[in-house]
C-alpha cells in the first residue's frame, strides 16, 4: 500500500516548498502584516539620578498546532486594529483546521508573517470527489492511425512542424489515450494511481485550498465569507499558491521540474517561434488559464497571414506614392490653390500644398489595395472564429473538459 502523501518528500527540497519536518507541501500560503507600536512609559528618577531599566519580558502565543512563538516586547504594544485582526485570523485557522487543513507559522518574528498550509490526503479526496475532478482510470484506448494518401500528408507534416516542437517530455505513445473519470472514494481500484502524492497536480491542490478558503467563514470576530472578503479587510495581505521551485536552468535535462521547462520552452524569447507547451501550462496553471493561453496561441498564429498582407499594402502604398496623381497636384506649389478659409471671420485663406505631408501620409495606409485588405480581413474574422470552436473542442476533448459544464448544472440543482 502506498503510504500517506503527507508523509511523502514536496516537490523540491527545502527552500520553503515544505512544512518543518521536510515532507509535508505547502500548498498554499496566507500573507498578513504584524504592526506594532510603541507604548508609552512612565520613568521615576531614584536618589542617584539614573533611569531604571526596562527588562524585556518573553510573552508566548500558542496555537491549535502547538507552536509558540516568544516575542520579546520592550515597550510596544499592539495597535487596537491589529489585535481584532488577530482575533479574526486565529478564528478563520480554527475554522481551517476544523475542515482538515494543516497549518504551519512562520517562526522568524518579523512584520512580514507567513502562514502554510496543507492538504492531506483524506481532505484532498474528499473534496476531489465534491467537485468531480476527472482523473486518470486504468482503461486505455488507442487512436487510429491514418492511411494512405492523409497518412502521408500527415507524416509529412509532423516532419515539417519538428523544429517548432517544444522540447517538453512527450508520452511514449501519443496514439493512446487514458479515460478519466470524476474521482470517488469508493471506486480507487478503477483509477491509475500510483502514489498517491502525485495523483493531483499542484494545480488541482491549489484549486482544492482555494475552494476551503473560500466557504471558511468568520461569525464569532466578524460576519465574513471567505479568504477574498479577509483580503479586502486588511486581515491578510495576499493569498497564493507556491511554485514548483526554482526557474534556473538546470544542467540534467531529465530532472527539470514543471516550472523549468515552462521557462526554458515556453516563457523565453528564444522559444517565440515554437508552439506552446499547451498540456504542461494546463498541467500547471490549470484548465481555464490553459484555455486562455490556446486561444492566444490561436489568435497569434491567425494575424501571421493578416500582418503579413498588412505590410504588403504599406509598402505598395510607399512605392506608388509619387505616381498618385491627388497627392501630385496637392504638393504641386506651382498650381498655387488657393482654399476657402475653414471658418467665418477668424480663419483666413490657405494654400492647399500646406497639406502636402498627410497627403502623401494618408496615401501609404489609404490606397487602391485597401479595399482588397478590408475583404480580407472580414473573412479572417470568420475563419479565425470557426478556426478556434474547433482548436477548443478538440482541447476540450483531450482535457476531458466536455462534461464539465453539465456537471456543474447537476452541482447547482442539488444545493
Amino acid at each position: 500500500d502506498d503510504p500517506d502523501p503527507q508523509f511523502l518528500p514536496g516537490p523540491g527540497p527545502g527552500g520553503g516548498l515544505c512544512f518543518a519536518d521536510g515532507r509535508r507541501r505547502v500548498d498554499y500560503v496566507l500573507v498578513y502584516h504584524c504592526k506594532r507600536r510603541q507604548s508609552q512609559h512612565r520613568h521615576s528618577v531614584v536618589s542617584n539620578g539614573n533611569v531604571p531599566s526596562q527588562t524585556p519580558t518573553p510573552s508566548r502565543r500558542s496555537t491549535k498546532g502547538d507552536i509558540s512563538e516568544a516575542v520579546l516586547e520592550a515597550g510596544l504594544g499592539m495597535e487596537p486594529a491589529n489585535e481584532l485582526q488577530d482575533k479574526i485570523r486565529e478564528e478563520f485557522e480554527r475554522r481551517l483546521q476544523e475542515e482538515g487543513l494543516e497549518i504551519e507559522h512562520d517562526k522568524e518574528m518579523r512584520t512580514v508573517r507567513f502562514t502554510h498550509l496543507h492538504v492531506p490526503w483524506s481532505v484532498l479526496s474528499r473534496e476531489a470527489e465534491l467537485l468531480k475532478i476527472r482523473v486518470p482510470t486504468k482503461k486505455t484506448y488507442q487512436l487510429k492511425e491514418k492511411t494512405g494518401l492523409m497518412g502521408v500528408i500527415s507524416t509529412f507534416w509532423t516532419k515539417i512542424n519538428q523544429p517548432f516542437q517544444p522540447g517538453v517530455p512527450e508520452p511514449q505513445d501519443p496514439r493512446t489515450r487514458v479515460l478519466s473519470q470524476p474521482f470517488s472514494r469508493d471506486k480507487l481500484h478503477l483509477f491509475d494511481i500510483k502514489p498517491k502524492n502525485s495523483l493531483f497536480s499542484n494545480a488541482i491542490r491549489g484549486r482544492i485550498v482555494y475552494e476551503i478558503l473560500r466557504r471558511t467563514a468568520c461569525t464569532q470576530t466578524c460576519q465574513t465569507m471567505g479568504i477574498s472578503s479577509l483580503l479586502a479587510k486588511g486581515v491578510y495581505d495576499s493569498a497564493f499558491p507556491l511554485h514548483d521551485g526554482d526557474f534556473d536552468s538546470s544542467e540534467d535535462k531529465e530532472n527539470r521540474n514543471d516550472r523549468q521547462m515552462l521557462h526554458e520552452e515556453w516563457a523565453n524569447y528564444g522559444a517565440c517561434y515554437k508552439y506552446q507547451p499547451m498540456d504542461l501550462i494546463r498541467k500547471y496553471f490549470g484548465e481555464k488559464i490553459g484555455l486562455y493561453f490556446a486561444w492566444l496561441g490561436v489568435y497569434t498564429q491567425l494575424l501571421i497571414p493578416a500582418s503579413a498582407l498588412g505590410v504588403a499594402v504599406f509598402l505598395y502604398g510607399c512605392l506608388t506614392v509619387d505616381t498618385n496623381v491627388p497627392s501630385q497636384e496637392m504638393c504641386d506649389e506651382h498650381l498655387n490653390f488657393t482654399m476657402c478659409p475653414l471658418c467665418d471671420r477668424v480663419c483666413d485663406y490657405w494654400q492647399l500644398s500646406s497639406i502636402c505631408s498627410t497627403a502623401r501620409a494618408s496615401y501609404l495606409f489609404d490606397n487602391h489595395t485597401t479595399v482588397g485588405f478590408a475583404i480580407f480581413m472580414s473573412l479572417w474574422a470568420a475563419v479565425f472564429l470557426e478556426h478556434w470552436k474547433r482548436r477548443q473542442r478538440c482541447l476540450q476533448h483531450s482535457w476531458d473538459l466536455t462534461g464539465m459544464e453539465d456537471d456543474e448544472v447537476r452541482k447547482v440543482q442539488s444545493i
